[in-house]
């Protein structure tokens, strides 16, 4: 009741003060009503309404500190630090055990960047501070700031222990222990919060979220689990609940638990393909098709699902569909070179080998090193007759691979094609000296080679070794 009689005096207030504005007449309203006026419209981010309450709050109340701090504040929020600095020395000589001198004074130093400036001042009002929780949790941002993570969690820890209930500052601890890599320290800190506050469904989440990160599923899914059963209508718990529960391959529950947040807000193309992913684990290849069809509907733009589609056509061998709808991805994003590395693989097996060139060719530019893609590459170019293309490449490769035998026997067929024996010479041998048993692979690439019976003796002599 009492509350509700303070929001109706607050409404009130608000109501009297722009019928002023209205009609020009002149109410009065005591300083604590207008410093709730003029905050009000700050936040509300409608700063020529708090600057007229101001001036009228101030011809009011003349000598009002409460008023003249909200007067600093405004300043510093137009960037007029001096003029806010000139103030605060006014009022500091006038009220220096006043809290709020020093916090104001420390957003200042803040603005320009003085960040230990900053915290020094906001120690100085902590011996003066009723509020302990805020103040720490400012000393926390500025040590944010500073990129002191180790002072941040500090701070932010003891803001917790004067205020429980502050959710921003709990994110900030938990930020810090991940930012420092500590997160099994996370998780120990957090099973201490939720002895002391078993109902906070952020705490419980949190520890969820580093469960999951340290791929401690189980632990993971029963701290959502707590999550959800204090808040049934906190989406990203249920969301992370569905993720934990797709990582144990238990994916009825994990489709539910999607479905959930798609209830609780409009379905999110995430939430779509992954309910789509389930399904097609559990063998539901129609529906699965109909939910990816879904996501893309949902967001056109989503490459992830029209290669999700691509994928699934890819497993059933449809080849045709795969390239249209792998064609849709790259339209959207033409730099990722595991699109392109599929645009090949579906090319190649439609026996479209310039297209299937081209994709490896742009796999590696845009950094895909893996050595099946430099392979699959250097095999396309040789079936090509691009045989010089198809050395240069394997000659990339080994730069990344120096000791691959598969780079090795290729160098050595391509360079007896070429008529370069000696260097064949050279590639054979060191393919023989890294991995005898598989030599088969000259036979099956480079059949004309392989008969050559200066081949079969080099071989024969590493086959006595």
């Amino acid at each position: 009741m009492h509350l509700s009689d303070e929001e109706d005096n607050y409404n009130l207030s608000l109501s009297k003060f722009e019928s002023m504005l209205k009609t020009n007449k002149v109410f009065f309203f005591d300083s604590e009503e207008f410093e709730e006026i003029i905050l009000h419209y700050l936040d509300m981010g409608k700063a020529f309404l708090a600057k007229k309450a101001l001036k009228l709050a101030l011809e009011q109340h003349p000598k009002s500190t409460g008023l003249k701090l909200v007067q600093v504040e405004m300043l510093v929020y137009d960037d007029k630090l001096d003029q806010a600095e000139k103030l605060l020395n006014e009022l500091y000589a006038l009220e220096p055990t006043n809290e709020e001198i020093y916090i104001q004074k420390a957003n200042i130093y803040s603005k320009r960047d003085n960040h230990e400036k900053a915290v020094e001042l906001l120690n100085i009002a902590l011996q003066h501070t009723d509020d302990y929780a805020d103040v720490y949790n400012l000393i926390g941002m500025e040590y944010l700031f500073m990129d002191n993570l180790e002072m941040a969690k500090e701070s932010f820890i003891k803001c917790l222990e004067e205020d429980t209930d502050d959710q921003a500052a709990l994110y900030n601890v938990v930020y810090c222990f991940e930012f420092l890599d500590q997160n099994e320290q996370a998780i120990a800190y957090l099973n201490q919060y939720i002895d002391k506050n078993p109902y906070s469904e952020i705490a419980w989440h949190q520890k969820g979220r580093l469960h999951y990160g340290l791929k401690q599923y189980e632990d993971a899914l029963r701290a959502f689990d707590y999550a959800t059963l204090i808040d049934e209508e906190f989406m990203g718990a249920f969301m992370e609940k569905a993720k934990s529960l797709e990582r144990l391959k238990r994916y009825e529950e994990a489709i539910e638990a999607y479905n959930r947040t798609i209830e609780l807000d409009d379905p999110t193309s995430y939430a779509l393909l992954r309910i789509g992913k389930c399904h097609e684990k559990l063998g539901n290849d129609t529906l699965a098709l109909k939910f990816y069809n879904k996501t893309v509907h949902e967001d056109p733009l989503l490459d992830k699902g029209w290669i999700a589609i691509t994928d699934f056509y890819m497993r059933q061998k449809n080849y045709q569909k795969a390239l249209f709808y792998v064609n849709k991805a790259l339209n959207i994003d033409n730099e990722n070179r595991l699109y392109w590395k599929r645009y090949a693989a579906i090319n190649k097996e439609m026996h479209f080998f310039e297209e299937a060139e081209i994709g490896y060719r742009k796999a590696v530019e845009l950094g895909d090193f893996q050595l099946d893609t430099w392979l699959f590459w250097v095999d396309i170019l040789q079936f090509l007759g691009e045989f010089d293309n198809a050395v240069q490449t394997l000659l990339q490769a080994s730069e990344y691979f120096p000791d691959e035998y598969e780079v090795e026997y290729r160098l050595a067929g391509l360079y007896y094609i070429l008529g370069e024996n000696d260097k064949g010479k050279f590639h054979l041998t060191n393919g023989l000296r890294m991995n005898f048993e598989n030599h088969i692979i000259l036979e099956e690439l480079y059949p004309a080679v392989w008969d050559k019976k200066s081949i079969q003796n080099i071989i024969a002599k590493y086959r006595k070794d």
